[in-house]
């Protein structure tokens, strides 16, 4: 079940009115959560992921790190909650961050939890990252929770970095390589047919192949762009429904290598979030759950719910993740490990950290191998296009002679 984001208005033991946003599964968890916060719920409304912060978009991961980072410090230096707030709100230089530290400072100060505060904001902080909070929180140990959250958001970024960073040479690349032969196309194989026209010589059949693509994208170019529009909105447009996403993603699992790139990749967050999630002594299925939720991928969600569900029958982690049949063995073979010995957590982060390296060192493998390749590409592309015309040119001034 995926899961929605809900408007509400409650009664709290004082009978003030408290407003805010929850994520949740149902209107019913919804209740349940402020039942659990002693709140009488009055009003309880559906609404658009990250509908109730409108700056959201606006707030990098780079602006929650720094934030993360400084409310990190001042804990640590037994700062008051509200008085930290207010510092970060002073310090940093991003209106839209201003604008979210005020918004939680005046929850805070009105008596709701930070957790709390940071749940009416799904789109800015995670599931994991709230739970983690409010674990610090409930037991008076946030200063000792926090830097490892900084360094998880570190990491994570970290390893998004690279991955981009790994993917912008070969893209250039290959833009490089198709500008480059639209325009010998468009501009220069029309000069060619001309020269022949006047030459009244029989054209090669390679260079009558070319002056005929160039001759259909001058004339219904347009159509290449509008397919390709089309079929990036479809194929994003898939992700709205639950059966096409299950179906994409399935497939994006199944090609070579890219699959592989994309479970270990979701196999590190998961490693990881859930690995945070047990360190800051957060039950197992309350763990298993958030660290479900911050998967991508819908059939890797879909075994994990089915892992869920076998832990809570009683089923160790391990043998549960063995019983999919879809994750490295490196991981249920290493849990098993850990909860024999008890220390699950810190297993779960260095498995985090070893899928990390196992992405970085295959991302950096495959763009090894793409750079010759679009170089070649681009070599034969414009090579051959070249070769072929000045060949036909070269055979009409030979028949001439």
């Amino acid at each position: 079940m995926s899961t929605m984001y809900y408007k509400y208005q409650a009664f709290d033991a004082a009978g003030k009115v408290q407003s805010g946003q929850l994520s949740a599964d149902s209107e019913r968890e919804v209740i349940r959560i402020l039942q659990g916060k002693n709140l009488t719920p009055v009003k309880i409304q559906e609404t658009r992921a990250g509908s109730g912060w409108r700056s959201s978009k606006k707030i990098s991961h780079t602006d929650i790190l720094d934030f993360t980072n400084g409310l990190c410090t001042l804990v640590e230096a037994r700062v008051p909650l509200d008085r930290a707030l207010r510092l970060l709100e002073g310090i940093t230089e991003s209106p839209s961050m201003q604008e979210l530290v005020l918004s939680l400072l005046r929850d805070v100060k009105e008596g709701r939890s930070l957790a709390d505060a940071m749940e009416g904001h799904p789109g800015v902080f995670t599931k994991m990252y709230i739970n983690i909070v409010r674990a610090g929180e409930e037991g008076g140990i946030l200063h000792e929770l926090l830097p490892d959250l900084a360094e998880y958001l570190e990491t994570s970024a970290r390893t998004r970095q690279a991955v981009i960073s790994a993917m912008i040479y070969p893209i250039v690349l290959l833009v490089t390589g198709v500008v480059s032969v639209v325009l010998l196309l468009v501009f220069v194989i029309p000069q060619f047919a001309a020269m022949f026209e006047d030459a009244g010589t029989e054209i090669p059949p390679s260079a009558a192949f070319l002056l005929s693509l160039s001759a259909f994208i001058q004339s219904y170019g347009f159509i290449f762009i509008i397919l390709i529009v089309l079929m990036v909105f479809l194929w994003r447009r898939m992700d709205k429904e639950a059966g096409t996403k299950l179906q994409k993603d399935g497939f994006l699992l199944s090609v070579p290598m890219v699959g592989t790139l994309i479970l270990y990749k979701d196999c590190a967050v998961f490693a990881r979030t859930l690995g945070a999630l047990l360190g800051a002594g957060i039950p197992l299925i309350r763990a298993l759950r958030v660290a479900r939720e911050v998967i991508s991928n819908s059939v890797i969600t879909r075994h994990l719910l089915q892992v869920e569900e076998d832990v809570r029958g009683g089923a160790g982690l391990g043998i549960s993740l063995e019983k999919t049949g879809q994750f490295p063995t490196l991981l249920h073979q290493l849990i098993a490990v850990g909860e024999e010995s008890g220390r699950t957590a810190n297993i779960l982060l260095k498995l985090a950290g070893t899928f990390d390296n196992y992405v970085r060192n295959q991302m950096a493998a495959l763009v090894s191998a793409l750079q010759p390749a679009l170089i070649l590409f681009l070599a034969i592309a414009v090579g051959g296009i070249t070769m072929t015309m000045l060949s036909a040119v070269f055979s009409m001034n030979s028949v001439e002679f």
